[in-house]
C-alpha cells in the first residue's frame, strides 16, 4: 500500500516514489493520478518524460488508456535538474530510458525537500533489469509494482515480451510489438524462441557445408 510521508513536517525532506511494471500495467496511468491529485492540491508540479518517447505525443505523457498530463520532454537527465527549479513535486515517465544520471538527478531533487514521482518499465523485452530502474527502485522510499493480465495465461503479468524480432533494447512499441506474459508464459516463450534459433543456425550450417562440398 502507498502512504504519504506526512510526518514531522519540522525535518521533512522530499522522497522518491517508484511505480515499475510491465507494459500494460497502468505505470503511466497511476503517475498521472498521482500528479493531477498534487495539481488539484495547488502544488507546483513539474513532468518530463525523455524527449525518444514520442508515441502518443510529443509534449503530453498519455496513459494507453489516452488519460493524458503535460510533460516538458528533455533528452538527459541533466536537464530536468535545471528545469525543476522551485517544484515541489517532480514527475518523471518511462525513467528507463534516461541515462544513469536520472538516479542522481531524483536524489538530489528529494535531498531538496521535492516529492519525486518516477514510472518505468522495471524489465527489459528478455527479463533483465532496466538500465537505471534498479537503482531507482533501491534508493526510493516507496516502491509500487503494477501488473498487467497475461495475454496467454489470464495471470498477473509482470514480463514484456517482444513479439518482433527486433533485438534492438530501446524499441518504442505498442501491442503489435508487445505483449505482457506471466512468468511460465513468458519461459515458455523464451525457450521456444530460442529452439528456433537453434534450428536457424543448424539450416545455416548445412548449408553452408553444401556449398562447401559443391
Amino acid at each position: 500500500m502507498f502512504l504519504e510521508n506526512t510526518v514531522n513536517h519540522k525535518e521533512q525532506f522530499g522522497w522518491i516514489e517508484v511505480i515499475c511494471g510491465s507494459m500494460f500495467s497502468g505505470k503511466t496511468e497511476e503517475l498521472i493520478r498521482r500528479l493531477k491529485r498534487a495539481q488539484f492540491a495547488k502544488q507546483k508540479v513539474e513532468i518530463f518524460k525523455p524527449q525518444v518517447d514520442v508515441r502518443y505525443n510529443e509534449e503530453m505523457v498519455v496513459s494507453h488508456d489516452a488519460n493524458e498530463i503535460r510533460s516538458t520532454p528533455v533528452p538527459a537527465a541533466a536537464n530536468i535538474r535545471l528545469l525543476a527549479d522551485d517544484c515541489q513535486v517532480v514527475g518523471i515517465d518511462e525513467a528507463q530510458f534516461f541515462d544513469d544520471e536520472i538516479v542522481t538527478v531524483c536524489n538530489d531533487l528529494a535531498n531538496r525537500g521535492v516529492r519525486v514521482v518516477v514510472a518505468g518499465l522495471d524489465m527489459d523485452f528478455k527479463g533483465n533489469p532496466f538500465g537505471p530502474m534498479p537503482a531507482l527502485m533501491a534508493t526510493a522510499e516507496y516502491v509500487t509494482k503494477v501488473h498487467a493480465v497475461c495475454t496467454r495465461t489470464g495471470n498477473l503479468a509482470n514480463y514484456s515480451f517482444r513479439k518482433s524480432n527486433n533485438n534492438k533494447l530501446v524499441l518504442l512499441g505498442e501491442t503489435e510489438d508487445y505483449e505482457p506474459l506471466s512468468r511460465a508464459a513468458f519461459y515458455k516463450a523464451m525457450l521456444k524462441e530460442k529452439v528456433r534459433d537453434m534450428n536457424v543456425d543448424a539450416e545455416e550450417i548445412k548449408a553452408n557445408k553444401k556449398a562447401a562440398n559443391e
